[in-house]
């Protein structure tokens, strides 16, 4: 600590801490006030918090970097080691702890959404108020606009700005075949009918061949409008809703014998607003939009202009949905996905607060940020609801084993007492992405047990991690076989198996990872419902259109009964996971080339935004030119597997940075119609964006855990100082 540095210009020191100018007025004048909790008592508290967590933070983190070279050095002297001789050593070392004996979460004050209820899951870049508003508002989607727009139909996305009546039929058979499918009428298809009426607390569904009722009870939830002729009926399947919009004046309606002109499915009951992966917020200016943003979902007047097709447009929070029901009463539903915030790792340091003149621990900024913004939502004060349990959830990214859950509960306890916040408000969302965590996720979830509302297999980080910690074990297989690795199936199955033997079932999310595609959405509805089919409760997908496309595997997949099946067999075995994806022989100088160009290009393509737009997660194109979802996740497999490769001999140094020149020139041909994109040939030197990508690769090896914020921040940090 650097007690003698001066106070940065525009910080303004508070209660022992320098702190940026635009996050104190942010906290003070707009989070803090009618809460309870005054500035001082938050900036007190606050340094408490850092006086008693900070040097925990950097031991845990310390102690990652001394198990990492014990890793290292076993697996140089043990090459070839089986699964047992890795595990006796893991266990010698304390990189694995003893499991523990069974038990049971006793989490309480959780929402159905997360509880109960298994549907879809949004991730999206909280930075991005546009972004942000579409994904809360994905709780529920036009089944018609996302067929009608997509490769589902005719194989093939609709661009066209004229309405095409042939493929419109096509979508209003492939819409009225799922309801017969999932809330199927007692006689006949909504292909034969022809109105809808509310008698006596029953839906009576008028067709050519006479009148006739649902087949099952209880799928008739409410209506709007006039009984004699409602303007939507509510139905449900497995716990999500499903809307059939009716308007004779419609240009869809009208032709429809029905007068239907959509049908509106609950899709992203639940959203992750990022503050982490898909972010790139480096400084305090970054962190001050990330904060207000959140503070604006929580009390729902954020809003976001722009333009669209000439137009200017305003995004804005859907207001929730009434409905009449069946007895003559009312109910109202969510109109908003139910809102996680996934703060950063221990891992991350910001200057946005500073103690002595050093960078803070940046998750114990987030967690007292997003705690007081969410406690605004636990009093009421906001416009709309996120929370009708009144719980704060929040997801907890890249810990490394119980030890690591351990010190964010009790951060999470030391946060509440500050803020007035009762025991167990702040619940934890742990994700399974490191190696560590994975082996240890019995007593993760223990170090948890009253706080956690979800568990996810974060694939794509938890491969990153699997290479760098295998590192010296030799070199690993191509990207694409990894998926095939025994320790892949063995991590997804193990991830349910302990979650459900821990109790999750019925009191939390149980989360499978993204489909990286947005644009193939035919590809998607083949192959994303072995999600449900592998008791998820949820999985992640890219954009709002998906949601409502993968809102159709739940209805398809009843997940509790699955998960009840499930809970009776452990189906993972630990020395699978202990199985390194390595190559058994030699790769032609071919494969060799053609797995570096597609890992340099990815990198590429991805670091060329970051550090030169700021832009954290984007569709980027890959090789092929095939867009793919990317974030810092799919960074870190690309650049570890490469040094991986380095490492052992498969590749040189001069064939790496002749292919990153090479194919850096590629992705500046891919971004050549983006006016903001920055070139990095052919001054490969003077490029931080082509700069970043070499620092990552080939310092991967010594890159703690091979995460990529430390060269992406000093590489973006470097862009916004040249302006």
């Amino acid at each position: 600590m650097n007690r003698d540095k001066p106070i940065q210009e525009n910080y303004i020191s508070v209660n022992g801490l320098e702190v940026d100018g635009g996050l104190l007025t942010l906290v003070n004048d707009h989070i803090l006030p009618d809460t309870g909790v005054q500035a001082g008592i938050f900036w007190s508290g606050l340094a408490d918090a850092l006086t008693t967590f900070s040097d925990r933070n950097r031991a845990l983190l310390a102690k990652r970097g001394e198990l990492q070279t014990k890793l290292d050095s076993w697996f140089r002297e043990h090459k070839g080691a089986s699964a047992a001789e890795q595990r006796a050593f893991l266990e010698k070392i304390g990189y694995l702890v003893p499991e523990p004996a069974d038990f049971t979460v006793d989490v309480t004050k959780v929402d159905p959404e997360i509880a109960e209820v298994a549907g879809p899951q949004l991730v999206v870049p909280v930075s991005n108020a546009r972004f942000a508003l579409n994904a809360a508002n994905a709780r529920w989607g036009s089944f018609y606009d996302a067929l009608y727009g997509t490769d589902v139909i005719n194989g093939s996305a609709e661009t066209a700005t004229d309405y095409d009546p042939a493929r419109g039929a096509k979508v209003i058979a492939f819409a009225k075949n799922f309801l017969d499918e999932h809330v199927p009428l007692e006689r006949g298809s909504y292909r034969d009918v022809t109105g809808f009426r509310v008698a006596d607390g029953a839906l009576i569904v008028v067709t050519a061949a006479g009148e006739t009722g649902l087949k099952h009870t209880g799928q008739f939830i409410g209506y709007t409008g006039a009984a004699t002729d409602p303007a939507s009926i509510l139905l449900s399947h497995h716990g999500l809703h499903i809307d059939i919009q009716r308007d004779a004046a419609h240009r869809v309606g009208k032709d429809d014998p029905a007068h239907i002109k959509d049908v509106v499915l609950e899709a992203a009951v639940t959203t992750i607003q990022d503050f982490e992966d898909s972010v790139a917020a480096v400084d305090a200016e970054d962190k001050v939009l990330v904060y207000r943003n959140w503070l604006g979902l929580i009390n729902g007047d954020l809003e976001a202009t722009f333009q669209k097709n000439a137009q200017t447009m305003t995004r804005r929070l859907n207001q929730d949905k009434t409905f009449q029901t069946p007895a003559g009463g009312k109910i109202s539903l969510p109109g908003r996905s139910l809102l996680f915030a996934r703060n950063v790792g221990i891992h991350m340091f910001t200057d946005a607060v500073t103690q002595n003149g050093e960078p803070i621990p940046e998750g114990i900024l987030d967690t007292f940020i997003t705690a007081a913004v969410g406690k605004r939502d636990v009093l009421g004060l906001g416009k709309l609801k996120n929370s009708r349990e009144k719980s704060i959830y929040i997801v907890k990214p890249k810990l490394h084993g119980p030890e690591e859950v351990a010190f964010v509960v009790e951060l999470f306890a030391h946060a509440e007492k500050v803020l007035g916040l009762a025991p167990n408000t702040l619940k934890i969302g742990i994700m399974d992405e490191e190696r560590r965590t994975t082996l240890n996720l019995k007593a993760c979830i223990k170090a948890a047990k009253s706080r956690i509302v979800f568990t996810n297999t974060g694939f794509l980080d938890r491969t990153g991690d699997d290479i760098h910690t295998v590192m010296e074990a030799g070199p690993v297989v191509s990207k694409g076989d990894i998926k095939n690795a025994a320790w892949i199936q063995a991590y997804e199955d193990w991830n349910v198996d302990v979650a459900l033997a821990s109790g999750l079932q019925g009191r939390a999310q149980i989360g499978k990872g993204m489909w990286a595609k947005p644009d193939a959405m035919a590809a998607m509805l083949e192959t994303k419902m072995n999600h449900p089919e592998a008791g998820a409760s949820t999985a992640w997908v890219p954009s709002p259109t998906a949601a409502t496309l993968h809102a159709l595997h739940y209805h398809q997949v009843n997940v509790t009964e699955v998960q009840t099946k499930l809970s009776e067999q452990r189906r993972a075995k630990l020395e699978d996971l202990l199985s390194p994806a390595l190559l058994d022989d030699n790769l032609s100088a071919e494969a060799v080339q053609l797995e570096l160009d597609n890992n340099a290009q990815g990198t590429l393509g991805y670091v060329a935004r970051w550090v030169g737009q700021g832009v954290g997660c984007s569709k980027v194109p890959d090789i092929q030119g095939v867009a793919l979802m990317e974030d810092r996740a799919t960074l870190r497999i690309s650049s570890q597997h490469i040094a991986n490769w380095l490492r052992h001999g498969v590749v040189s140094r001069d064939q790496v940075m002749n292919t990153l020149k090479r194919m850096a020139k590629i992705v500046d041909e891919q971004n050549a119609g983006d006016p903001a994109y920055r070139p990095m040939s052919p001054d490969f030197d003077s490029s931080p964006e082509f700069q970043a990508a070499v620092d990552l690769i080939f310092g991967g090896r010594e890159e703690a855990n091979g995460y990529t914020e430390r060269v992406l921040h000093e590489r973006r940090l470097q862009v916004k100082k040249q302006g």
